[in-house]
């Protein structure tokens, strides 16, 4: 196994006042934010930096239909050296895929899952561990 292998690699916060966030996160945490357009229109997405590092990321869910009536939260991704046996090891333990694997350029190929315990967390292979 690499040494990234079951590490917390992303984070993102998913709301519905990301400026708000931004304001809060600039505060407290010191960040700055460069933006981005996300793949398939799903809108701009701000990526927050410490010392000029990225450290998480920032989404507006309002139009996310399948997220209506979730409250605000922050998301994580963790680094696995194989992602289907992932998917594999998780549906075998109870779990589910609740999104399909997709690719990210230059970030990873990631997938949305459900662990047994009804948890839901996303599970990527970076592409810097590639």
């Amino acid at each position: 196994m690499s040494d990234t292998h079951g590490m917390v690699w992303w984070t993102e916060l998913m709301t519905r006042d990301v400026e708000g966030a931004i304001g809060y996160y600039g505060d407290v945490c010191g960040w700055t934010f460069d933006t981005m357009e996300m793949m398939d229109g799903l809108g701009t997405y701000h990526l927050a930096k410490k010392g000029g590092q990225p450290v998480a990321g920032i989404m507006d869910m309002s139009s996310m239909t399948h997220l209506e009536g979730v409250p605000a939260h922050w998301f994580s991704y963790f680094a696995v050296d194989d992602l289907d046996a992932a998917m594999a090891a998780t549906k075998s333990a109870g779990g589910k895929v609740l999104r399909d694997p997709f690719e990210v350029p230059g970030t990873g190929r990631i997938v949305i899952l459900q662990d047994p315990t009804g948890a839901a967390m996303g599970m990527m292979t970076p592409e810097t561990q590639n």
